[in-house]
C-alpha cells in the first residue's frame, strides 16, 4: 500500500507535456454493451495533415460484409514479423539497444530471401525490442520498399508523455501505420489504462492507426485493460498479437483465457493475429492442436478479422518461414474452411485494414 501511495504521489508531481495536457482534456469515455462468451472447459476442447499519405486506415467492417475485390486479392501478406540490423549495420549506423543484442539473423536481405522462397508478397514489420525506441532501421526498410512493407512502431509509455510526440512523428513523418503496446514497458505498477496509455491509445485512433497488444504473459492479465480502452475509444482499431498468447487448454485457467479471447469479438474494432503458432501450440509443426481454436475464432470474429503472421525470424528455427504459412493451410483444411475464408486469413484481412498498401 505504501508503495502504491508513493507511486501516486510521484505521478502527481510529473509535469505533463503540452501534447498530453491537450489530449487529457479530449479523452471522453463512451459506454458500450458487450455480451460474454460462454466459458470453455478443457474437457470440451478436443484437439491532422500528414506527410505520410497512407496513414489513415479503414474502420472495421462487419464479418457479414463482403468488401469489393482489390488488387491485393490472392496475395499472401504476413501480419507480424521483425527485422533488425546485421552486426555490421549495427556497428556502422543502426546500434542495438544495450543488452538486447540479437542472437538470430534478422536483417533485411535474409527477410527478402525468405519471403521470396515462401511466396509471401508483403508484410507488416513490427519494431523489434533489439532496437527498442530507435526506429531508424525499420524506417529505412519501409521507406525503401513502400509497396512491400508497412511499419508498426513501438509505443514509449514514458511518464512524461514524450512517447506521444514520438508516436505522432513516427506516423506523420516516418510513415508508420500501426503501433504496438508492450505492457511490460510501462513503469512498474502501472497499467496500459493509465493517463499516458489512454493518451497514446486515443492518439492512435485520431491518427487512424491500429494498436497491437503483446500479452506475452497471458491475455487474462491484460484483458480488462484492453476492454476498457476499446470501450472508451471505439474508433481505435486493435490487433491481438499471437492469439493473445492463448494456448490449447490443459486447465481451467487456459480455458478462461480462450473464453476471454472469444468475448473480445463483441468489440468490432478488434482483430486477431493467427501468428507465431509455434509459441502457442503444444505440438510440433504443423501445430494441429490449434485447429479447434482456429475454428472458434473464425466463428466468433469472422475470417475477415483474422490475419496470419509468422513472427519471423524466430519462426525460422522452428518450422522455417515457409512452414509458417503452410501450417495455416493445413489447419484450415482440417476444419474445412472455404477458400475465401483462407484467402482473408492469409492476406486479405490485413490488406483491407491497411487500405491495400501491398500493391506492386
Amino acid at each position: 500500500m505504501a508503495v502504491a501511495v508513493a507511486m501516486a504521489a510521484r505521478l502527481k508531481l510529473v509535469s505533463l507535456p503540452s501534447s498530453l495536457r491537450s489530449l487529457r482534456s479530449s479523452l471522453s469515455p463512451s459506454s458500450r454493451n458487450s455480451s460474454a462468451a460462454p466459458t470453455i472447459s478443457a474437457s470440451q476442447y478436443t484437439t491532422t495533415t500528414s506527410s505520410n499519405p497512407n496513414f489513415k486506415l479503414n474502420m472495421p467492417f462487419s464479418s457479414s460484409s463482403s468488401p469489393s475485390s482489390s488488387a491485393t486479392d490472392g496475395k499472401v501478406i504476413d501480419s507480424h514479423l521483425h527485422v533488425w540490423a546485421s552486426p555490421q549495420e549495427a556497428a556502422a549506423q543502426y546500434p542495438y539497444f544495450p543488452g538486447q543484442e540479437p542472437t538470430l539473423t534478422g536483417h533485411l536481405h535474409f527477410l527478402l530471401q525468405s519471403m521470396e522462397e515462401a511466396g509471401v508478397d508483403g508484410a507488416l514489420i513490427v519494431q523489434p525490442i533489439n532496437h527498442k525506441f530507435d526506429h531508424s532501421y525499420v524506417t529505412s526498410v519501409i521507406n525503401k520498399y513502400p509497396n512491400k512493407f508497412v511499419g508498426c512502431c513501438l509505443a514509449n509509455p514514458a511518464e512524461d508523455g514524450s512517447g506521444i510526440q514520438l508516436l505522432e512523428h513516427l506516423v506523420t513523418k516516418d510513415g508508420y501505420s500501426a503501433v504496438r503496446f508492450n505492457p511490460y514497458l510501462w513503469p512498474s505498477g502501472q497499467k496500459m489504462t493509465n493517463e499516458v496509455g489512454k493518451a497514446l491509445f486515443s492518439t492512435a485512433g485520431k491518427l487512424g492507426i491500429p494498436v497491437g497488444f503483446m500479452c506475452m504473459k497471458g491475455l487474462s492479465l491484460h484483458v480488462e485493460e484492453i476492454k476498457e480502452l476499446c470501450t472508451e475509444f471505439p474508433s481505435t482499431n486493435v490487433l491481438l498479437d499471437h492469439l493473445g498468447f492463448c494456448k490449447p487448454p490443459e486447465n481451467e485457467e487456459d480455458s478462461l483465457a480462450i473464453s476471454q479471447l472469444l468475448e473480445l469479438a463483441s468489440f468490432p474494432q478488434i482483430y486477431v493475429k493467427f501468428s507465431a503458432l509455434f509459441r502457442v501450440s503444444r505440438r510440433p509443426f504443423p501445430y494441429q492442436d490449434l485447429s479447434h481454436l482456429l475454428s472458434q475464432i473464425v466463428s466468433s470474429f469472422g475470417a475477415n478479422r483474422i490475419m496470419w503472421g509468422s513472427d519471423f525470424p524466430f519462426v525460422v528455427l522452428e518450422c522455417g518461414y515457409k512452414g509458417a504459412i503452410d501450417a495455416v493451410s493445413v489447419l484450415a483444411n482440417e476444419i474445412s474452411l472455404s477458400s475465401t475464408e483462407l484467402e482473408w486469413i492469409k492476406g486479405k484481412t490485413v490488406a483491407h485494414l491497411f487500405q491495400n498498401r501491398w500493391i506492386s
